[in-house]
């Protein structure tokens, strides 16, 4: 089953799609509602190694495209200094959805892949879909 994740631009109308699975949009939509399912999944447990390591997750960005797949890096904040880290980019939403870190899209990448948000306003909330 594939899910989009549609991410909004301040300003703008469009937005751009990213299709991922389904499990990988049920942990952004747990990130997003902080749902605590007692034991921690696989974005909960790195950001917990990340955490207790001294770190912190600064922001994502997706910067690039390559061949219809989308390039994002992790940013991190740690004791040793700043680290970017490459990442999946719904890893990267899905830890940014558990720590409220900024998303941060190249304006090539948006304009590559912007579409009415119309397209998909027809879709379920995979909120809905996932029960309590």
């Amino acid at each position: 089953v594939v899910a989009v994740v549609t991410i909004a631009v301040d300003g703008e109308s469009d937005v751009l799609p990213i299709f991922v699975g389904f499990e990988e949009a049920a942990s952004i939509a747990r990130g997003l509602d902080a749902v605590d399912i007692g034991r921690p999944l696989t974005h909960d447990l790195l950001l917990d190694v990340v955490e207790e390591l001294g770190g912190r997750v600064d922001r994502v960005a997706i910067s690039d495209i390559d061949d219809g797949t989308y390039i994002a890096d992790l940013y991190l904040d740690t004791p040793r200094g700043g680290v970017v880290v490459d990442a999946r980019p719904s890893d990267s939403l899905a830890l940014a959805a558990r720590t409220n870190a900024d998303i941060e899209l190249s304006t090539a990448v948006f304009d590559d892949g912007r579409e009415p948000l119309a397209e998909y306003e027809h879709l379920d909330d995979i909120r809905t879909l996932m029960g309590p």
